[in-house]
């Protein structure tokens, strides 16, 4: 895979994190195509991009002859837990994304998926946070799977890429925190660009850990530059 080009998966790209992960994408000369796979369309236009449009994430069979042949799936689609009891919770994290993975395997047990997850996710699936809980066993689970690889992406505080639509409104009051935090706390936080860049890399050059750490990312964006 080294040497040729990758065809990705992208979902939730109305939200900050997908929209930032399919710019990377389109940019990436190492992507010669990027399905995005979304409840409403994207409103983005390239020679590389397709689109899907899939109302309800729980009904992926009409999915299944159009997602055969790609490398990778980036699932960016997530919710938070405000407001939400664990099994709504559940619903919306633990089952929407195994139902989701569990049809691309079908077709791609070659492919590499990688969950974006969070800081602070509880692998044990037994701690006090209903999300970390919730989230720990949607990653445990995903590397049950027959996929090629299964990756959970933990990133903390993300630093918007400018000029995406869809970064989330209170990070314009916080921004001006994150050359500090870089300096003062290099494991909290990394760009969105950083993050997108990190997939690439896992699903191109492999990776020795399986839970991606902010360290993690911020080391992997730089591997595809130094080739």
């Amino acid at each position: 895979m080294k040497n040729s080009k990758i065809k990705v998966i992208v979902t939730g790209v109305t939200g900050m994190v997908g929209e930032g992960v399919m710019h990377e994408c389109l940019l990436s000369p190492h992507v010669e195509e990027v399905l995005v796979i979304s409840r409403r369309p994207s409103g983005k236009s390239h020679p590389k991009l397709k689109e899907i449009i899939l109302k309800d994430f729980y009904q992926t069979e009409e999915l299944e002859d159009q997602v055969k042949g790609y490398d990778a799936c980036y699932f960016c689609l997530g919710v938070t837990s405000i407001g939400k009891n664990e099994a709504e919770y559940t619903k919306l994290t633990y089952d929407l994304t195994l139902g989701f993975a569990k049809s691309l395997e079908k077709h791609n047990p070659e492919l590499t998926f990688v969950y974006v997850s969070g800081k602070s996710t509880d692998s044990t699936e037994k701690g006090s946070l209903m999300w970390a809980r919730v989230k720990g066993k949607t990653e445990n689970d995903l590397k049950k799977l027959h996929f090629k690889s299964a990756y959970a992406f933990r990133p903390g505080m993300i630093h918007p890429t400018p000029g995406l639509q869809h970064a989330l409104p209170f990070y314009k009051y916080i921004n001006w925190m994150y050359p500090f935090l870089r300096w003062a706390a290099p494991n909290m936080v990394c760009t969105l660009k950083e993050l997108g860049q990190a997939m690439l890399a896992v699903t191109i050059q492999g990776y020795d850990k399986t839970t991606i750490e902010v360290v993690d990312i911020v080391h992997l964006a730089k591997v595809l530059e130094e080739e």
